[in-house]
């Protein structure tokens, strides 16, 4: 009898890809949401949807960029200089979006400020070079972090949105509520980030205990 295929992505010289390289990052460990990492830029530059798309444009380039020169450099790169070999990766990459940042848009890199250049010291992006992209061959490497590229980049969006709307009554720069609307000047400031963040975070909590209620449920059941 033959073989049923894997539902996962095919496994075969690309070094054992599978679905759940690129949905880890996504949902089960969100760099923003799961991990908490990149705050600094997720709580600074998510006044508008433009803004936190763009900042998470850059950081999945320079995430999948920097894991793949990692992952085939892994085997030459000696261990005692690891981590600033690593840096050095990630800088040259920073400094290309940097500069494709400004010849694209010279208001947004100025609406963006000094966040691009700090991508450098992302947790995110060091993190995922030390911890997969050293250890796995370049596809998988560049697979997981565009999964998690991708996961900042929703959180900063679903930051961004939420801020845009509440605090300008528009999304993408699109007025949604009239000349009427009465803008929550506090969203765009620095605390509307913790406000929005904090109800995400609630939010994805309660989820969370949704959905293990049935289960904690139906243990119960089984033992009476």
């Amino acid at each position: 009898m033959s073989e049923q295929p894997n539902p996962k992505l095919a496994v075969d010289a690309t070094g054992g890809v599978s679905l759940e390289d690129f949905m880890e990052g996504i949902w089960r460990q969100n760099p923003l949401f799961v991990m908490m990492l990149g705050m600094c830029p997720a709580l600074a530059v998510t006044v508008s949807a433009v803004n936190a798309l763009s900042m998470g444009v850059a950081t999945l380039l320079v995430l999948v960029c920097s894991s793949l020169l990692v992952s085939l450099l892994r085997k030459l790169i000696p261990k005692e200089v690891r981590i600033a070999t690593y840096i050095v990766i990630i800088a040259t990459f920073v400094t290309v979006v940097d500069y494709a940042i400004q010849a694209i848009s010279l208001s947004l890199y100025e609406a963006l400020g000094a966040f691009i250049q700090l991508i450098v010291v992302n947790c995110i992006i060091l993190g995922r070079a030390e911890a997969h992209a050293s250890k796995n061959p370049p596809m998988r490497a560049m697979v997981n972090a565009a999964g998690m590229g991708l996961g900042f980049m929703i959180g900063l969006f679903a930051l961004g949105s939420v801020r845009e709307i509440l605090g300008a009554g528009s999304l993408f720069g699109i007025s949604l509520f009239g000349p009427d609307f009465q803008p929550w000047v506090v969203m765009v400031l620095p605390p509307g980030g913790f406000f929005v963040l904090g109800s995400w975070l609630l939010l994805f909590a309660w989820w969370e205990k949704r959905k293990r209620q049935p289960a904690a449920l139906k243990t119960t059941s089984v033992k009476a």
